[in-house]
């Protein structure tokens, strides 16, 4: 099964649609979470779906999405860590100063597709993308057994990144140096 990954734009908002459906993938979330932390609980899915919307019409894409024979079957959040306000206040050790750090953030794969490849697909691209941009540092934020959303720590330490300290709410911050 190959599986094709793109950068998300807004001519491929249509085919996020399809794979966040009407839930808007985790709870309504529309990768919000990380740029405003539990309040996106507080606001309607509709309102979170056009804030993502209006970031992908402004870009630089926030993401990527994988498709497996033209299906919409994966995202990824992938962006500047300065662009989620609320990862960057509170995963940070405040004497990093790494200019321009990458986040992997966030993932969402469809029912059906889980446990064939998506999410380590996910990671080779962001990694591949971040290289030819010339980003130094890709950071990874997996929980435990429990939060898939994020990732685990077992598939980014695949791709080669390494522990680099603890988080709030029972996550690890994963690092991987680049270049």
């Amino acid at each position: 099964m190959k599986i094709n990954v793109r950068q998300l734009t807004i001519d491929l908002w249509p085919a996020l649609e399809e794979l966040f459906g009407s839930k808007g993938a985790c709870n309504g979330c529309w990768c919000m979470y990380w740029r405003i932390g539990s309040n996106y609980h507080k606001r309607s899915r509709e309102l979170n779906k056009k804030d993502l919307k209006t970031i992908v019409k402004k870009g630089p894409p926030p993401g990527l999405i994988a498709f497996v024979d033209n299906i919409p079957v994966g995202w990824c959040q992938l962006t500047k860590k300065s662009s989620l306000p609320w990862l960057e206040k509170n995963y940070s050790s405040g004497h990093d100063n790494i200019p321009d750090v990458w986040c992997i953030s966030c993932f969402y794969v469809k029912t059906g597709y889980r446990k064939i490849g998506v999410t380590s697909g996910l990671v080779a691209y962001a990694m591949k993308l971040a290289n030819r941009s010339g980003v130094k540092t890709i950071e990874a934020y997996p929980g435990n057994s429990n939060s898939s959303f994020a990732g685990y720590p077992s598939t980014f330490a695949k791709a080669g990144f390494k522990y680099h300290s603890h988080g709030k709410y029972n996550r690890t911050i994963m690092r991987l140096s680049l270049q």
